[in-house]
Formats: C-alpha cells, sequence, structure tokens
C-alpha cells in the first residue's frame, strides 16, 4: 500500500525536526569545547564523563524543571507568544535544504529566496520578545537588534546571490551539482568565490548577532539583551532557535561554497560530508566568536553601509558581467 504524499511529507519533517533538535543540542557542546580549547581549558567534563556527553541533555532537563516567571507588568499575549515566532522560521529553513540527492522535505526550485525570506522573520519574534517584556533593557536591545539585523541582511543576501548567478538557478540541488570536483567549489572560484565567501560569513556573524556584532545582548549594558525576562523552557525556545539558525546558516553556506553533499567516496557518505562541511562553517564562525571583542554600534552600522553592501553589490554586477561574458554560464 502506497503512503499519500502528505503523510510522507509530515513523517519526513517529523524525522528532520527531531534531528535537527538533537544536532543543535550537541553543537552548544561542541561549541562550548571549542572555545575552552582555545583557551586552554577543559571545558564540560563531568556530566557524561569522560567527556561531558550528557551536558546538553542535563542543561535541557535544568531548563525544562525551572519556574516559568512572567513578569507583572509585561504585555502576557506577546511575551509568552515571541520564543514561538522566534523559533518557527528558525527550524522552517531546514525543509528545503536537500542533505542528499531526494534526502530533504522539499527541494524547491526556489530553496534559496525561501530560505532567505523565512530566516528573515526571525527579527519579528526577537522584536516581541523585547517589547512584550516591558523592560526598557529588553526593548533597547531588540531596537538594536531590527537596526542591526536589517543592515546586514542586504550584503547577506548579495554574497549568497552569487553562487545561483554562476549557476544560473535557485534550486539548493543544481547549485551542488554546478561543483562537481573540489576544484568546481564556488569558494575557489577565481576572486569572486572567496570574496563572496568571506562577505557571507561576516555578514553571517552579524545577521546571528555573533562576537564582534553581539551589541543587542552586550552584558556591559543590556544584561541578556531581548531574552533578559525570560526563564525556564521560554529562554531554552529563544536559544534553540539562535543556534538552529546559526547552524542553517552554516549548512547554506557549505551548500553554496563548498560543494554541499560531494566528496570523495560511494554516494552514501555524501550527507556525512555535507554535516561536516556545515561544522566546518560553524568552527569558523566560532572561532572568530572566541577571538575578538565587541565593536561599538556606529562601527557596526558603518561596517555594513559603508563597506560591505557596496563591496557586495560590486561583487554582485562583477558576477553578473562574468556570468554574460561567457555566454550566460558563470563556469
Amino acid at each position: 500500500m502506497s503512503v499519500p504524499p502528505a503523510v510522507s511529507m509530515f513523517i519526513a519533517a517529523f524525522i528532520l525536526l527531531n534531528a535537527i533538535v538533537g544536532v543543535v543540542t550537541y553543537i552548544t557542546l561542541l561549541e562550548r569545547k571549542f572555545a575552552a580549547r582555545m583557551q586552554s581549558r577543559i571545558g564540560p567534563y563531568y556530566v557524561g564523563w569522560p567527556h561531558g556527553w550528557l551536558q546538553p541533555i542535563a542543561d535541557a532537563v535544568k531548563l525544562m524543571i525551572k519556574e516559568d516567571i512572567v513578569p507583572a507588568p509585561a504585555d502576557r499575549a506577546v511575551y509568552n507568544l515571541a520564543p514561538l515566532v522566534f523559533l518557527v522560521p528558525c527550524m522552517l529553513v531546514f525543509a528545503t535544504i536537500p542533505f542528499a540527492p531526494g534526502l530533504g522535505v522539499a527541494d524547491l526550485n526556489i530553496g534559496v529566496l525561501f530560505f532567505l525570506a523565512v530566516s528573515a522573520l526571525e527579527i519579528v519574534g526577537l522584536f516581541m520578545g523585547g517589547w512584550g517584556s516591558n523592560n526598557k533593557y529588553a526593548l533597547l536591545s531588540a531596537m538594536r537588534a531590527v537596526n542591526q539585523i536589517i543592515s546586514y541582511d542586504l550584503p547577506f543576501i548579495f554574497a549568497a546571490l552569487v553562487p545561483v548567478l554562476l549557476t544560473g538557478s535557485m534550486q539548493m540541488s543544481a547549485i551542488v551539482g554546478a561543483q562537481h570536483g573540489l576544484a568546481g567549489w564556488f569558494v575557489l572560484y577565481p576572486v569572486i568565490g572567496q570574496l563572496a565567501f568571506v562577505a557571507y560569513l561576516i555578514a553571517a556573524l552579524a545577521a546571528e548577532n555573533r562576537v564582534p556584532f553581539d551589541i543587542l545582548e552586550a552584558e556591559s549594558e543590556l544584561i541578556a539583551g531581548f531574552r533578559v525576562e525570560y526563564s525556564g523552557m521560554k529562554f531554552a525556545l529563544i536559544q534553540l532557535g539562535e543556534y538552529a539558525h546559526m547552524l542553517g546558516t552554516s549548512f547554506l553556506g557549505a551548500l553554496l561554497f563548498l560543494g554541499g553533499w560531494l566528496g570523495p567516496g560511494p554516494a552514501w557518505l555524501g550527507p556525512i560530508w555535507f554535516l561536516l562541511k556545515a561544522v566546518f562553517v560553524f568552527l569558523i564562525l566560532t572561532w572568530v566568536r572566541w577571538s575578538f571583542v565587541r565593536i561599538r554600534v556606529d562601527q557596526i552600522l558603518a561596517i555594513s553601509w559603508k563597506l560591505l553592501l557596496p563591496a557586495t553589490v560590486v561583487l554582485l554586477l562583477a558576477t553578473g558581467f562574468v556570468v554574460a561574458a561567457g555566454g550566460g554560464r558563470g563556469l
């Protein structure tokens, strides 16, 4: 008996959702271990001895049993809904990511456009959290976030569109298919590929509010930023959304610039190669986070509007010129 398409898609989405939650949970452990090694520390060690393998599970259980406190002056409807509004777009971006040929929920012909459009919706939940908390620190953080994320979304989109132009398609599987062989990776495309990848990483750092672009949760003046009034499971949902969005950005970077699931060995190794490449992008972002200090808000905006945005526009125009000069093919 054949399974109806709607049922099979629901099953695939359910499996993907749980897999992403599991991966995101342990990505936090990876970052803590990676940061500890950079600073000559051990990091989480005793919960799940000898390497702290159960630390993420212990953290999740702790957050689930913590008391949920709602501030008296908060707008309860907005305050309670904000974590879900923040989390849903961060998880929805994985719906169009193919992890191998035929392995994914939906490989849309506008996959890149869908990813970029949906990922930008996190800002709605973020601002709802800051506004609904009715806290001046949370509100100021939310206003900073709107300012910063919108500023860096434009260069992020322009950098991501460079491989789209080189391929001539927004379908993610087509972009991966155009990168056969190590030399075919778009990150190795002469000049254009390297500049686009660097711009993508910088814009991703800012869009994910990572150091040195973490002014919306600068602990020196804003405590924990827009999430300062959240506790328990609501705080956990916000953290889950942040790391899921960052992991999705890493997957997209691996697809656009590092050949996705393409690699040596049999085809069944494709998802493993893809995960390793995404983790590599994630570790680059983590390395930068734990290596630099926060910069001022005026400097952050100046980097975007005065440097990164014009540079990515010129880069996109140059890519279009290369494609046009090649008779409509950039490869």
